[in-house]
């Protein structure tokens, strides 16, 4: 793939609870970067994976330092996808928008740093720089950030009491969104059917996966606690992190399960 100057610098950003991780959540990562690239207009170049923390309260959510310990080993062999560990240490749940924000308020800090360097560069050269020298220190634009997520993040906008209006505007405006959709879904309709959605049509990518994959992380948990194989639905070293901890007996299902999830809680009043 050939540089143009004309890219725009992207940094992909998945929040959830990864419940646990799965191959399709690694998977959505590649699937968002081989069409941005596509475009001709867009480079990523950093993918982010961010958990929920307990207090989203979701049915059969096991705790935040395995959820985090295991994308941690289901990233090692990515050069580009990392984990964030901010969002699942926060006592209570912390909206996307606001996860959002913290990750490109990061974002805004390092370019600042890297701009700081090149002003230092240039000022300790005690000789002229020739034109290839100045173009290794010409400081980089802040890099876009996107919220990645499935077919149904999208389709929960529409949840009552599940988002702020004000948020899904920020989310979808400010930042932009890659869906990854599968076979049989219809996203457009969707857009097409939301104000909102479709005011900022313009900033929603849309993916399809055309290899077609079910896999889920409740599906995965279900198989978990009957004592069933989930060899290559999940990284093995996933697998091995959940049998070292003895993760998803079948009672962690019950766990929240008389609680209300925490945006319902927080939106309903």
């Amino acid at each position: 793939m050939e540089r143009s100057s004309s890219w725009t610098e992207v940094v992909l950003l998945a929040c959830g609870s990864f419940n646990p991780i799965t191959n399709m959540h690694l998977r959505m990562f590649e699937l968002a970067r081989d069409y941005l690239h596509q475009t001709g207009k867009y480079r990523v170049v950093k993918g982010i994976i961010s958990p929920v923390s307990d207090g989203y309260k979701k049915k059969g959510l096991i705790e935040a330092k395995h959820r985090l310990a295991m994308v941690r080993k289901a990233t090692e062999s990515s050069d580009w996808v990392t984990v964030s560990s901010w969002e699942s240490q926060q006592e209570e749940w912390v909206e996307t928008a606001k996860v959002l924000r913290y990750h490109n308020d990061n974002l805004e800090i390092l370019s600042n740093n890297e701009k700081k360097i090149t002003t230092q560069r240039r000022k300790g050269k005690k000789r002229k720089l020739n034109e290839k020298d100045d173009s290794t220190l010409e400081a980089k634009e802040v890099p876009g950030l996107m919220l990645l997520c499935g077919a149904d993040v999208v389709e929960s906008f529409g949840i009552p009491n599940l988002w702020k209006k004000e948020d899904i505007e920020e989310i979808v405006g400010k930042f932009g969104i890659v869906c990854i959709s599968r076979l049989g879904t219809n996203i457009e309709k969707f857009v097409y059917e939301s104000d909102i959605m479709w005011k900022f049509k313009e900033n929603i990518h849309l993916v399809t996966e055309w290899i077609a994959n079910d896999i889920s992380a409740t599906k995965v948990r279900r198989a978990l606690g009957r004592g069933q194989s989930v060899k290559y639905v999940i990284p093995d070293s996933v697998i091995e992190y959940i049998q070292k901890h003895n993760l998803y007996d079948p009672c962690s299902e019950d766990k929240n399960s008389n609680i209300t999830l925490a945006p319902m809680q927080r939106y309903a009043k």
